[in-house]
């Protein structure tokens, strides 16, 4: 099966400091995929590159089953043609609703015109119900978003994503400063995302990565410097020696 992303030995530098270095890995179409490794081993880099905020000076990022070119397009194209990214601090409006927020996200046309005259309708309404319900915010959809927890307001950022019906989801460090509760059902949540489309997690805690029991991909120099289970990485002395051992 030929793989939704592809990354295919891309290096980028800054002021002389080669921040990726020749890294190529493939995500599936329905694939939930742990990213971690040490501070600076390109993990933020490599979804700027995905996302097109950070152009890199070689290598290609190929997309979907045409294998297109993502380093042709702008960011705005880049998350039409399906890839999602959500930030580690959540981005949300938080003197609106949860419905709101959500409704705002909706995909649709985005021309002037075609904004200025949008109300919600009954479609709008049901689909903005099912995203709420898909994210664990049913019961929340009138709340203001500034009201929610931590957690909550990740779980409304998620499903503001999955309101554009992204086929790609590259998700920051989810777990941050979540409860025990929350973490446990934000891993069902993205364990369930990823039966029908892509999931890649970048992530620092290992409990999380070992609950979302997925292929793990270790960088490092802005390198891949493993990749497999949790445990066969984390037995590579490698990883032991420059992430695990610290």
């Amino acid at each position: 099966m030929s793989a939704l992303l592809e990354v295919s030995g891309v290096s980028v530098s800054f002021d002389g400091f080669r921040a990726i270095n020749n890294l190529s890995f493939n995500i599936g179409a329905a694939e939930l995929r742990a990213v971690i490794g040490p501070n600076g081993a390109g993990k933020t880099t490599f979804m700027d590159i995905v996302t097109g905020k950070t152009r890199p000076d070689e290598g290609d990022v190929r997309w979907g089953e045409y294998s297109r070119s993502l380093l042709k397009m702008n960011e705005a194209q880049i998350a039409r043609a399906g890839i999602g990214r959500k930030f580690q601090r959540p981005t949300v409006f938080e003197d609106q609703s949860v419905a709101d927020n959500m409704t705002m996200a909706l995909r649709a046309n985005r021309n002037p015109f075609s904004v200025l005259g949008w109300r919600p309708s009954p479609s709008s309404d049901q689909r903005v119900a099912e995203l709420a319900a898909e994210v664990g915010l049913a019961g929340q959809v009138n709340r203001k978003a500034g009201e929610l927890s931590h957690g909550q307001k990740q779980w409304l950022e998620i499903g503001m994503l999955l309101a554009q019906e992204p086929r790609l989801l590259l998700v920051d460090e989810p777990a941050a400063g979540m409860t025990l509760a929350e973490r446990e059902q934000t891993t069902t949540l993205l364990r369930r995302l990823a039966e029908t489309r892509a999931v890649v997690v970048v992530e620092h805690d290992m409990d999380f990565v070992r609950r979302l029991n997925c292929k793990v991909t270790v960088l490092h120099q802005g390198s891949v410097l493993a990749e497999g289970s949790l445990d066969h990485v984390t037995r590579n002395p490698q990883v032991i020696e420059v992430y695990l051992g610290r």
